[in-house]
């Protein structure tokens, strides 16, 4: 394996060809024929047992080349790099094969090189640390989270429906007083509040309680995805069978016994208060560090790959 050629083609960016030589492409070959021979079947012999001649004579001499240059070409692109004396940055690369057989294999490829920069007067470069703290009400708000992870849902019956709850009711929707397509549902579970339905359906059911049967009159809008409802005043039918509400349960040294490793309250709202401390702290450093990085890059003379900014921004 070695390089032939290396071109600079624009800023930080390179085309190197490169050869692989006879011996060792036939070796990633075969290897390629050992891999794949067990799947191929050929007219005259059980699968996985003909011959590579037959196979590469059923199926063409290049049946196998693909998987060999996927195998060969990495390390031969890394000694390349090497010889060209350059480094190369994670981005794409531009990859194509000018010839492959008998002879061997040589392919060309487009890589991104690490920059040539200078960075003058950079020292005494400054950058402000947010302030972060955690109160009483962000540990109270993680902590509502839980609950509401470990809520029951329970049956009312001594109060109409309102927000928050969850119902189960039947509609039917009609049009001109015409039931429409897909505007039929039974036993449908609806989160009042949620936003789900068409606007103006939830409020209407609110306020209504178990076993009642009434109108709701709304307009679709005018975006809907059906033409013919689109701006249309329709009439849904309704009938409420059940109303839920969701019953959290009591923060106390029991539900921290449930939710956490923790036996007491008091020691599982200090670990919350960390842990919102460290992921605060975290990302004040991160907010910093990046303004020092703007400034840099400011100073920087040279032109920087868009993969390096790419690279820092997916870290």
């Amino acid at each position: 394996m070695s390089l032939k050629s290396s071109n600079q083609v624009e800023p930080n960016r390179y085309q190197l060809e490169v050869e692989v030589d006879a011996d060792t492409f036939e070796k990633a070959v075969n290897q390629a024929f050992h891999k794949q021979s067990k799947k191929i079947s050929i007219p005259g012999f059980r699968k996985g047992k003909a011959p590579r001649a037959f196979i590469e004579k059923y199926y063409g001499e290049q049946v196998f080349y693909e998987d060999a240059i996927n195998a060969v070409y990495p390390a031969a692109l890394d000694q390349a790099v090497k010889e060209a004396g350059l480094e190369f940055i994670e981005d794409k690369i531009d990859f194509d094969v000018v010839k492959a057989g008998k002879d061997g294999l040589d392919f060309k490829a487009t890589i991104t090189t690490k920059p040539d920069i200078s960075i003058e007067n950079y020292k005494g470069l400054e950058a402000t640390k947010k302030a972060v703290s955690v109160t009483d009400a962000d540990v109270d708000e993680e902590i509502k989270k839980v609950q509401d992870r470990d809520a029951r849902m329970v049956t009312v019956e001594d109060r109409p429906a309102q927000n928050g709850d969850s119902v189960v009711i039947d509609f039917e929707g009609f049009l001109n007083g015409v039931p429409f397509e897909g505007g039929k549902a039974e036993n449908h579970t609806l989160s009042l509040g949620s936003g789900q339905f068409i606007p103006g359906f939830e409020e209407q059911v609110v306020g209504h309680s178990t076993g009642e049967e009434f109108d709701v009159n709304v307009t679709f809008p005018e975006d809907y995805h059906a033409q013919e409802l689109k701006g249309k005043p329709v009439v849904f039918k309704v009938k409420l069978h059940e109303i839920k509400k969701k019953e959290l349960p009591e923060v106390d040294d029991d539900f921290v016994k449930d939710v956490s490793s923790f036996d007491t309250l008091a020691e599982y709202r200090e670990d919350i208060r960390k842990k919102l401390l460290e992921s605060r702290e975290k990302a004040a450093n991160d907010e910093m560090e990046n303004q020092l990085i703007d400034k840099l890059v400011d100073l920087v003379k040279g032109e920087i790959p868009e993969a390096m900014y790419q690279n820092k921004i997916n870290e």
